[in-house]
């Protein structure tokens, strides 16, 4: 089964970026298709981005899409996210897992995820 880490969060000032990295072990991911989602407090787990198990197609949230970029690289078995012009409202705790491609359910297992908090 597949352990995966999440890095690369950190307090940033808005309009700042951070870049976040997923690492797995014990099962290759270069054939998942994979996903971003993140859960602000008191908020359920939504969505962010996702990408396909060659990393040739991407999609992302609609309050991500030209601020985040997805991306990932199957010979260090690891995916990142890369976040720029960050706004508070992405403050979250942000987890990676695998992906339905159909419909972006997440149905792997979840890592600890890590913390980005976006001040104003």
């Amino acid at each position: 089964q597949v352990q995966l880490v999440e890095s690369g969060g950190g307090l940033v000032q808005a309009g700042g970026s951070l870049r976040l990295s997923c690492a797995a072990s014990g099962h290759t991911l270069s054939d998942k298709n994979m996903g971003w989602f993140h859960q602000a407090p008191g908020k359920e787990r939504e969505f962010v981005a996702a990408i396909s198990s060659s990393g040739s197609i991407t999609y992302y949230a609609d309050s991500v899409k030209g601020r985040f970029t997805i991306s990932r690289d199957n010979a260090k078995n690891t995916m990142y996210l890369q976040m720029t012009n960050l706004k508070p409202e992405d403050t979250a705790v942000y987890y990676c897992t695998e992906v339905n491609w159909g419909t972006g359910d997440p149905i792997g297992s979840w890592g600890q995820g890590t913390q980005v908090t976006v001040s104003s």
